[in-house]
């Protein structure tokens, strides 16, 4: 298959803005005025709750994973057609990118985290179940999501560079790019954390409440 065609269908897959979709359609709101404002997983727990939450959290993964699974089907003749590992990571993500800027929403979309880590998943299970297991650990001490989502990705950039000494320099800069990515994201978070006004996580089940 066409490499521009295979691009242009991860950024579509990325857009899929599950939590404005489902807030739209099931509670007649737009997810992105309550909480934290965030079209994302963590948000969809704390507005729509746990079980709209848990819907959001897999379609969002699913993407990464989609769109890791469309280098399947590159053109051995196509540019780098046989370095299947690059068109996995660049197809994830563009999917990422759909995420942050997906098109059926009026190009403002969540963080891309729970994209992000389809796409780990779908090419490192095992660092990914490192990864997760950082993310709770933190969110459990601290509540602070921004703060679990940060450290979760600096966690899977250090098992890749330093304790799997990585080889594949696609999924090196893989790597690199994704802590950058996560970490620019969540600049406004950092600025709260450090004024202490960031939100700390708490569950709503009540449609359009805000975050306490």
């Amino acid at each position: 298959m066409n490499a521009l065609l295979l691009i242009l269908s991860a950024y579509l897959i990325g857009s899929i803005p599950t939590a404005y979709w489902i807030g739209k359609l099931f509670f007649g709101i737009d997810i992105r005025e309550h909480g934290s404002k965030n079209m994302g997983a963590s948000n969809s727990f704390r507005v729509l709750g746990a079980v709209w939450g848990i819907v959001v959290l897999m379609i969002d993964l699913a993407k990464g994973i989609g769109a890791v699974q469309l280098a399947q089907f590159i053109q051995p003749t196509a540019w780098l057609g046989n370095e299947l590992s690059f068109w996995q990571l660049l197809l994830g993500l563009i999917a990422v990118t759909g995420h942050v800027f997906p098109v059926f929403a009026g190009f403002r979309g969540g963080k891309g985290v729970a994209t992000l880590f389809g796409v780990v998943i779908a090419i490192q299970p095992w660092t990914a179940l490192i990864s997760v297991a950082a993310f709770l650990v933190v969110v459990i001490l601290t509540k602070y999501i921004s703060l679990g989502s940060v450290i979760a990705v600096l966690v899977f950039m250090g098992c890749v560079l330093f304790a799997l000494k990585e080889t594949n320099i696609y999924m090196r800069t893989f790597s690199i790019i994704a802590a950058v990515l996560v970490v620019f994201m969540h600049r406004s978070n950092f600025k709260r954390l450090f004024t202490g006004k960031e939100t700390k996580f708490r569950w709503k089940n009540k449609k359009g409440n805000k975050e306490s």
